[in-house]
């Protein structure tokens, strides 16, 4: 099956957004597959419409289509097979009709593969639903077009954004159940596009459509819906990008050491980031030791070059100190260290989370203790930040400060989702109570903070020599005293200047 592809105009004309995939079609197909979610409120149809994508782009076998038949009964007025159950696989979800595990499934067109998750709808498996998000590309957002947007297709919305996604399509689905009502579907359109603004998500495309009966899925709706000259979910899913994981700097974190003889001790990992070659310098955090790459040595061969997804076993110059949980990374362009870092999470228990409770943190191979301190909670209804949270109810997505008895190593999470996401683990119960991204390093955020008549600046070193070599700076230069200080040092007085804000 080969997808046609429609301009953005005559999208935009129809009154859907199609501001990301307005670009010349690729030649021939391409190879690296896309990763998307299906997600969104409950019995909104994202089992429906995956089961419905397997089944037009002729993904399910004879054996499978067979079995769906016979299991369907009769779920539908129309005829038509319940496609859904190519999805719910437990016994629970087909007893229920809900989506409980994330349901991953494969297919393809003439133009590239898909591997997609059907994530559950229910408020009470959300943290479900952020496991499907960690690694995808793009996010399928449905709302049913009787109900509009709810609390939980906000949430899941926000969730997506804050794990990076920034390619959305909004799936206005049922719209036969509204008799293909355009204003409806325009009205629909018009609340997300300004919920997603202030998520910072602006690609979006919006598509009407009947999962069901299959319209706009795979095959235009031009009989039903000619108010819509938009792209079919298919041919939009076709020309979306896949996010590089080789953009920033070399990053290894080290899962073990191996040692089969005296004559050998490699590191080994997945490459989390960038790229690495035998020659290359390295330097170990946290400890800060530098070495050059000698080798590198998968299962059956040496190899030239590594890239990001690739597991590899590292062997260094040099006898260094390297154990678990440390990270192997490039010179140039290196992490954040610190004791004291910025992140947003969801909280994934019914206990929430405890302000100045230690938990264990765990990104990667390193897990390390942390406390967590509240700072604001998003307000779904009206996607504003509320400060000042006391605590984290479950299902709560806020803002945190995390405080590390040691050194920590981490990326922001838009810089590298591997070294920038991680997971709280409660030490009494062994349950995972949050999953987080880091944002930024509170020591070099910068910041103002007075002292009587003073005002104390901690700047960036080189906006610092810019000001001082101004004109302004050296007229008043004997009206200011400067003091040099550790990082360590200008992370605390920041810490004090923002408590105090």
């Amino acid at each position: 099956m080969t997808a046609t592809a429609t301009s953005a105009s005559a999208g935009t004309s129809s009154g859907a957004t199609i501001l990301p995939f307005a670009e010349p079609v690729k030649a021939g197909r391409d190879t690296r597959p896309l990763r998307l979610i299906t997600c969104g409120s409950v019995d909104d149809g994202k089992s429906t419409l995956i089961g419905r994508l397997l089944w037009d782009t002729k993904a399910v076998k004879e054996d499978q289509a067979a079995t769906l038949h016979r299991d369907s009964g009769q779920q539908n007025d129309l005829g038509l097979p319940d496609f859904a159950l190519l999805l719910d696989g437990l016994q629970a979800e087909r007893e229920q009709g809900i989506t409980i595990d994330v349901a991953y499934r494969y297919f393809s067109t003439d133009r590239r593969s898909f591997i997609v998750a059907d994530t559950p709808g229910h408020e009470q498996y959300t943290r479900n639903m952020a496991t499907g998000a960690s690694t995808a590309d793009l996010a399928v957002l449905l709302a049913d077009a009787r109900a509009g947007l709810l609390e939980q297709t906000r949430r899941h919305a926000t969730i997506a954004a804050l794990m990076g996604i920034r390619q959305f399509v909004l799936a206005v689905n049922k719209i036969d159940l509204v008799n293909y009502d355009k204003a409806i579907f325009e009205k629909i359109s018009h609340d997300f596009r300004e919920f997603a603004l202030s998520l910072g998500v602006r690609q979006i495309t919006a598509i009407p459509m009947s999962a069901l009966k299959g319209e706009s899925v795979v095959y235009s709706a031009g009989a039903t819906m000619p108010w819509y000259e938009g792209p079919t979910l298919i041919e939009t899913l076709e020309l979306a990008t896949v996010r590089s994981a080789q953009a920033g700097g070399f990053r290894l974190p080290v899962q073990r050491v191996s040692r089969p003889g005296e004559s050998f001790r490699g590191y080994q990992g997945t490459v989390a980031g960038g790229s690495v070659k035998p020659g290359d310098s390295v330097m170990i955090l946290p400890s800060g030791t530098v070495a050059n790459v000698k080798q590198i040595v998968t299962f059956d061969l040496v190899r030239n070059a590594a890239v990001a997804g690739d597991a590899i076993t590292l062997v260094l110059d040099r006898q260094v100190d390297v154990s678990r949980g440390d990270v192997i990374v490039s010179l140039d362009g290196q992490p954040m260290t610190g004791f004291h870092f910025e992140a947003q999470l969801v909280s994934l228990q019914p206990g929430g989370i405890e302000p100045g409770k230690r938990y264990w943190l765990k990104s990667g191979s390193r897990r390390q203790r942390v406390s967590v301190e509240p700072v604001s909670q998003l307000e779904l209804s009206t996607g504003k930040w509320q400060p000042h949270a006391s605590t984290l109810s479950m299902n709560a997505i806020g803002k945190v400060r995390l405080s590390f008895e040691e050194q920590a190593v981490f990326d922001t999470y838009e810089q590298n989702r591997a070294t920038g996401a991680f997971i709280l683990i409660d030490p009494d119960t062994n349950n995972t109570v949050a999953g987080g991204m880091i944002t930024a390093k509170r020591g070099e955020l910068g910041g103002i903070h007075r002292d009587g008549q003073r005002v104390l600046m901690s700047l960036p070193a080189d906006l610092a020599e810019l000001i001082m070599s101004s004109e302004l700076f050296a007229k008043r230069r004997d009206e200011t005293e400067i003091k040099r200080m550790t990082a360590s040092q200008a992370a605390e007085i920041f810490s004090n200047a923002a408590s105090d804000i």
